[in-house]
């Protein structure tokens, strides 16, 4: 209704961008994201809608067809960093489903042959050209789907050999592997892309679509492929429209950017390393309303609420309060983009000061304004700000932040067609890019939170108690939000639960 407010409707970020993308594609009124925060009752909403200027829907062309295409500046560092390494497989995307019923596998196949014809991603290679790295998109893929039948108890084995490193000059940047299990009416689906032509939301698409195709469903036809984005992309940083959000981000780090001196069980080692683990961290449904109660009453979200608090908790742990967290962000503000596979999100760094003095709810204030601030830069690519920058970075150790937190706002559900049903499956595939990264899910029964680390920088005792430090921070600020930071104390002596939710799967 016309007094309903986006964000206690269960509105976010993610909700917030498409929004605005398909009010500018059906009213020609380009919003800015924060106005949303600004207005987030629908009748305000509409007043600014309707005084606004208009700003005609730019759509994203249809290039001519070439031998090769320009790459996006997300797909430069990805090949850089892929050519870098050896035997890499952190830029990997694996996942896995079960599939519960009979299945025909000749329509497996061809639901596969579809999918790769229908996006020009998965037909995709990267080369060397003339001194660039170049797409190529190739008409037709040597696909071949590796079928198995073994028993359950083999699974775990066959999941780790099946993540390899792929060769992104050849095509297709995907491989599919079937199991069917003996004596049961199941299979395995094992799938892995690479994460150079695709993302976390290109994935949800992925396996959407496979499953109309699957169904013998029509799909809408596909008006552009992520090469157009690409050309467009380009197009767009060299018109110069993209200047003012790079002099917020030199602005930004203007005086240099702090180095998070995280205490650590081993010695970092001299080159960069990806052997991972994960803690899982429940947060209770009443201690999620409760939160969620006092992002609402300051204009925030819950993702802004918990940065706030994990500021605070790397704050005690280092003494700084000068500190930079890195996040993401889907990359898909134009309204063409929403059905396409490819990679488009964008790495975020939010600087943010947790000084002791203030309050918890002045220093939220503050986080609420700096991720207002990043979201209206949010075009400006990552690699870009690396560039400009221009400082050393260790090869040990990631460029502008070690650490990142995100909240998850997608998830694969559980799907049945006719007589199938596609469940997750519950895997132990980690891949680790920073020292610690928060994956949060918000299910009915409270936050889940996926706490991904390296391995030979933390024991997984340190990490249960970083987690539980950070449970308790959520607890003192929803008991007291004027609390001073200097206040807020951590337990060492509490230990953390163990919980079904170990069993949770992430993408990202």
């Amino acid at each position: 209704g016309r007094n309903d407010n986006f964000f206690e409707l269960g509105g976010h970020s993610l909700k917030a961008t498409s929004m605005i993308s398909q009010v500018y594609k059906e009213m020609n009124v380009n919003i800015p994201l924060r106005e949303v925060f600004r207005k987030p009752i629908l009748k305000d909403l509409g007043e600014l809608i309707k005084g606004a200027d208009e700003n005609l829907y730019s759509r994203i062309e249809v290039v001519d067809e070439r031998d090769y295409y320009p790459i996006t500046s997300a797909q430069k560092r990805l090949y850089a960093l892929m050519v870098s390494g050896s035997d890499n497989i952190s830029y990997n995307m694996p996942d896995l489903m079960n599939i519960e019923g009979e299945l025909d596998l000749e329509h497996f196949e061809k639901a596969f042959d579809a999918l790769i014809q229908r996006h020009e991603s998965l037909r995709t290679s990267f080369e060397f050209i003339d001194g660039e790295v170049k797409q190529k998109i190739q008409q037709n893929v040597d696909f071949t789907i590796q079928y198995l039948e073994e028993d359950e108890s083999e699974i775990k084995n066959l999941v780790s050999r099946f993540v390899e490193p792929f060769d992104l000059s050849s095509a297709p940047l995907l491989r599919v592997r079937l199991v069917k299990i003996k004596d049961a009416e199941r299979y395995v689906l094992m799938y892995d892309i690479h994460h150079i032509i695709s993302d976390g939301i290109s994935m949800n698409i992925l396996v959407s679509d496979f499953i109309n195709l699957y169904q013998g469903k029509e799909l809408p036809e596909m008006i552009i492929q992520y090469k157009d984005f690409a050309v467009w992309q380009n197009e767009f940083f060299r018109s110069g429209k993209i200047d003012k959000q790079e002099e917020f981000w030199l602005d930004t780090f203007k005086d240099g950017v702090p180095v998070l001196n995280m205490p650590t069980d081993y010695q970092r080692p001299k080159e960069m390393s990806f052997e991972g683990d994960r803690v899982t961290l429940v947060v209770e449904k009443e201690a999620t309303d409760q939160l969620n109660e006092l992002a609402n009453r300051y204009g925030a979200t819950s993702f802004m609420v918990l940065l706030a608090i994990y500021n605070i908790l790397l704050s005690k742990y280092t003494s700084e309060e000068d500190i930079v967290v890195g996040s993401a962000i889907a990359g898909r503000a134009h309204p063409d983009l929403e059905s396409i596979i490819g990679m488009f999100v964008n790495t975020l760094v939010i600087r943010n000061y947790p000084e002791s003095e203030k309050t918890f709810v002045d220093f939220l204030l503050e986080v609420k304004e700096n991720v207002l601030k990043v979201y209206d830069n949010q075009d400006y690519p990552f690699e870009m700000l690396v560039e400009k920058l221009n400082i050393d970075i260790p090869q040990n150790r990631n460029p502008l932040f070690d650490t990142a937190l995100v909240l998850q706002n997608y998830d694969m559900a559980e799907v049945e067609v006719e007589s199938l049903r596609f469940v997750p499956y519950k895997s132990n595939v980690i891949t680790v890019n920073y020292d610690i990264m928060f994956i949060i899910s918000e299910r009915e029964s409270g936050l889940i939170f996926n706490i991904q680390y390296k391995t030979k920088l933390f024991t997984k005792k340190t990490i249960e108690i970083f987690a539980k430090d950070m449970s308790r921070i959520i607890d003192t600020v929803v008991d007291d939000e004027n609390i001073q930071i200097k206040d807020i104390a951590l337990d060492d002596e509490l230990e953390i639960l163990e919980s079904v939710a170990d069993d949770v799967d992430f993408d990202f």
